[in-house]
């Protein structure tokens, strides 16, 4: 991989997803300064499926991102069987669609807020673009087509759906295949999530795939939860349950030729959790306000976020993590929900609040939502050093750069 930094400001190149040592996850710190080249090696050794990149400097990542600084990342595995089952002609039936949604000047200028509000709830644009496009029109084949789909929104939630209520199938997640496609007719994508969905378009119907706009998901009651205080965060007045966002019109074109017309019943070379047993726990509480009232925020001011009652600070390593050893992690979030996101590995995902999760209709994860707590299994088989150490962190941008984020090494 080679990264040119052509801006007037440092940048990194986090590979999201990808098992790689410390030293080339791209974290915040390993900046790479204006004018300078990074030139890396990546040994990739983890399954096939829908990955992504994007820039994090600590402070600046939600800014970074928002202006450009991310795309995705597919890994290949040419060698596995699933390619004899699935839709493979890039950009014909194994469509890649990086979801964002964008504000615009009267100009025409991208415009991008993280003080008040935005800090809050993190940055929500009223334009959702795909792959940089406003509501395109994707012509398909009369047959299987896999769509890729990739939350790159800096805190949006979608609730992917058909405008006619029509089903797919769920066929992978973050970090790789499922056992078997799922059915389903929705499916939610926090910040930074992914899936692949095989959908049926043989009956040459024109479909619009759309999604609600999904309100702040605001914890507990009173005025918190339901009262003014929910409806300035996004429960009413920022958010309309109701109004549908059009995503992408997806329109059968009888002319290309469609390579599968079947739908696959089981992927015998999907990824299987292997963590072995867990030799302890630890817990991570994701705060929301620390040192300061929460009005003075949403008035311009600026607040510490962070996780475990301890805002994010570069020169503290806050977790020592022993290599290829498993471990519980317990997350639980006060006052709105968030995406953890950890780098360096993938995990499963074991329960959400206190329910089991059933793996088969999630597969191996490296971002878990959290709207009260979650617990997740997880590996690390990569070093990580103290000079460049792994992140956990929320994936809503403007929490992170806030202060929403630790550090740790893996020997």
């Amino acid at each position: 991989m080679l990264v040119a930094n052509r801006l007037d400001r440092a940048i990194t190149s986090h590979w999201h997803g990808l098992h790689v040592p410390g030293w080339q996850d791209g974290g915040p710190q390993t900046l790479i300064a204006p004018g300078s080249r990074l030139d890396q090696t990546l040994e990739i050794e983890q399954p096939a499926g829908t990955y992504w990149y994007h820039s994090h400097p600590h402070g600046e990542t939600g800014e970074q991102v928002y202006l450009g600084l991310a795309g995705m990342l597919l890994i290949e595995d040419a060698g596995s069987s699933h390619t004899e089952l699935l839709p493979v002609e890039y950009g014909v039936d194994d469509i890649p669609l990086i979801v964002q949604d964008r504000a615009f000047t009267r100009r025409g200028e991208l415009a991008y807020d993280d003080d008040g509000m935005a800090l809050m709830q993190g940055f929500r644009g009223d334009k959702v673009v795909i792959n940089g496009a406003i509501s395109p029109k994707k012509h398909v084949p009369p047959g299987i087509v896999r769509l890729r789909l990739l939350n790159a929104s800096n805190s949006r939630v979608y609730r992917f759906q058909f405008d006619d209520g029509y089903e797919f199938h769920k066929i992978a997640g973050d970090a790789g295949l499922l056992p078997a496609p799922v059915r389903m007719d929705v499916v939610e994508l926090a910040p930074a999530e992914r899936v692949e969905i095989l959908v049926d378009f043989s009956d040459g119907r024109t479909r619009q795939l759309v999604s609600p706009d999904v309100p702040v998901s605001m914890m507990g009651g009173g005025m918190m939860g339901n009262g003014s205080m929910g409806r300035m965060m996004g429960q009413g007045a920022s958010s309309d349950p109701d109004q549908m966002l059009l995503i992408l019109t997806l329109e059968v074109d009888q002319a290309k030729k469609a390579s599968k017309i079947a739908l696959p019943t089981l992927f015998s070379q999907a990824p299987s959790p292997d963590f072995g047993e867990p030799v302890r726990r630890r817990k991570f509480q994701l705060n929301m306000m620390m040192g300061m009232g929460m009005m003075g925020a949403m008035l311009g001011g600026k607040a510490d976020l962070g996780i475990n009652g301890k805002t994010y600070d570069m020169g503290r390593i806050d977790e020592t993590i022993r290599l290829g050893e498993t471990e519980i992690w317990e997350i639980s979030a006060d006052m709105m929900a968030h995406p953890f996101h950890v780098h360096g590995t993938s995990f499963q995902v074991l329960s959400q609040n206190g329910r089991r999760v059933d793996y088969a209709s999630t597969g191996l994860k490296d971002v878990v939502w959290v709207d009260g707590s979650a617990e997740i299994l997880v590996r690390f088989n990569h070093p990580a050093g103290p000079d460049a150490p792994y992140m956990y962190h929320c994936h809503i941008l403007e929490h992170e750069d806030a202060g929403m984020m630790g550090q740790f090494t893996v020997s």
